[in-house]
């Protein structure tokens, strides 16, 4: 183990490179390592320079397939991405756990007193810390006391699942700290979902989670969420000529929690009706043959949004079965469709709550006109509601798009990423 300034030294002597240079690609070393080293000053300057320190990285991730699907044990295909959260921690000998995020007050927890949920709790990061611990301690693992610094590069808000990653990452360090790395990655995910779930008090899937830890392109079947199939495809977009390219509209998703659970609990009332969970329980044909029922019962957008999860999912089959074949164009033309079913049954592109704010429905708007001549394909990305689209762009027209997007929605709002093929690690 290394103190502060023998981690700098580590660093700056180029013993890291390998992996950084694996984890971010060549052309990213340089610019890695500095913030690495800018953020072991951090720490420093917070909790000591004496102190012996841990390297940590999650991924972001960006969804590639299956939208909203998840959450009824259906499938995906997501990708780890080169944005991601970095922290350098260090154990402690009590049960605090002391983080501070930059930008952000730093949250302190004692684990020993915050063991089950708290209403008031609800929504902060303190939650999701004791969420985490919660979590190990009740599948036997060990938990202790940590002081760790983050900074991310994935924005909040940006569909790139932020919020994913912070839970992935305090799972990291407690494996790492205190668990000789034993506790698998897709473990750490479904603990990030149960802390998410039960502590931050917000319904989510697991597919976030599982994608930010696992690292490099995914299928996931959830058909049994305690046991996701994963199949990992070896598939580098950038060698066929195309970038992934996420514009961040700017919405605001901190008011947006009832929409997200609304998409779920419709899903499952739907499923409740036909007897069952979940959709995935359920026949297509069964629903249709129901649809004035649940109309009278339920309304036409969770019929809808029970149509959408049956035709994504099958998409989702044929988009896995695409990209293992490498065929972009079969995949692309599925993109498109699953976000025409997003926008048109999912109901998922803006807010009835705030009806002039239409950012995605503008930027899907332009990337169709300035796309449709060119190749490639766009959807809406994530949650949904505000935030992100997705655009697989041919690699000469990425100037072009990112100027037209930039040119509305600002400078840096168009990100072209590079899908990493680690997710939740420790480097050092």
């Amino acid at each position: 183990m290394m103190n502060i300034t023998e981690m700098k030294q580590y660093l700056a002597e180029g013993k890291l490179d390998a992996t950084l240079t694996h984890v971010y690609g060549k052309e990213a070393v340089s610019m890695q390592r500095a913030r690495y080293q800018s953020a072991l000053d951090e720490f420093a300057s917070l909790y000591g320079a004496e102190r012996e320190v841990h390297l940590f990285s999650v991924a972001g991730r960006s969804e590639l397939s299956g939208n909203h699907t998840d959450h009824n044990h259906g499938c995906v295909v997501a990708a780890s991405i080169d944005l991601d959260i970095i922290a350098v921690a260090s154990a402690r000998r009590d049960s605090v756990i002391r983080v501070k995020s930059e930008g952000f007050p730093e949250d302190v927890v004692n684990f020993s007193s915050y063991t089950v949920p708290l209403a008031e709790g609800y929504g902060t990061s303190a939650s999701i810390i004791a969420g985490m611990c919660a979590g190990f301690a009740g599948c036997g693992y060990a938990v202790g006391g940590f002081d760790a610094y983050t900074t991310s590069n994935v924005l909040k808000g940006s569909g790139l699942s932020s919020s994913a990653a912070f839970e992935d990452m305090v799972g990291n360090i407690l494996n790492h700290l205190y668990n000789d790395g034993r506790v698998d990655n897709v473990e750490i995910a479904k603990l990030s979902q149960f802390a998410e779930n039960e502590f931050f008090g917000k319904p989510c899937g697991l597919m976030d989670q599982v994608a930010c830890a696992v690292g490099g392109i995914v299928a996931i079947d959830f058909r049994d969420p305690k046991f996701p199939v994963i199949d990992q495809i070896q598939l580098d977009m950038a060698e066929k000529g195309y970038n992934l390219c996420i514009v961040n509209t700017g919405g605001n998703h901190a008011d947006l929690t009832d929409d997200y659970a609304s998409v779920p609990a419709e899903m499952k009332a739907v499923a409740a009706h036909m007897g069952k969970k979940v959709l995935r329980e359920v026949e297509e044909g069964d629903v249709i043959a129901t649809i004035p029922t649940l109309r009278e019962k339920l309304g036409d957008r969770a019929v809808l949004r029970a149509l959408h999860f049956f035709r994504e999912n099958q998409r989702v089959a044929n988009q896995k079965e695409a990209l293992l074949h490498g065929d972009l164009s079969r995949f692309f033309e599925e993109v498109k469709a699953s976000g025409k079913s997003s926008f048109c049954y999912l109901q998922n592109v803006y807010t009835t709550k705030n009806l002039t704010e239409q950012g995605l429905s503008l930027a899907l708007c332009l990337a169709e006109e300035y796309l449709a001549d060119k190749g490639g394909a766009w959807r809406v990305h994530g949650g949904g509601f505000a935030g992100t689209i997705q655009a697989f762009v041919p690699t000469e027209a990425v100037p072009g798009f990112r100027q037209l997007l930039e040119g509305v929605f600002g400078e840096g709002t168009c990100i072209v990423l590079r899908i990493r093929p680690e997710g939740a690690i420790c480097l050092a």
